[in-house]
């Protein structure tokens, strides 16, 4: 199964729904990106193509509410994890590299 399709499950999105795949297509390459600067590595290992999905769902779920920390409406407050929360991370460092 692609990245993309296992993104759409995750998100909830119909496999067959074609209307966002541009933008999610985007955040899984935003996502890679991150993943590859932060391991210094040139692709991504296996073992983190479900980070990979995880970072994407973070990206996707913030989208119109970047920058803020926190909202409160009609007495509804939320408040928003700053970066890539510490679980993702230690995935992430398990895999990091020494620059070359």
């Amino acid at each position: 199964m692609e990245q993309l399709d296992r993104l759409k499950i995750k998100l909830g999105v119909s496999l067959g729904d074609t209307d966002e795949d541009n933008l999610l297509n985007l955040y899984l390459e935003d996502a890679e990106n991150e993943i590859l600067e932060l391991t210094h590595l040139d692709k991504i290992p296996s073992n983190l193509l479900s980070t990979q999905i995880d970072l994407a769902i973070i990206m996707y779920n913030k989208q119109g509410i970047e920058g803020q920390t926190s909202h409160s409406e009609g007495g509804i407050s939320r408040s928003f994890e700053e970066g890539i929360p510490e679980s993702i991370m230690k995935k992430i460092r398990s895999a990091r590299r020494l620059p070359r």
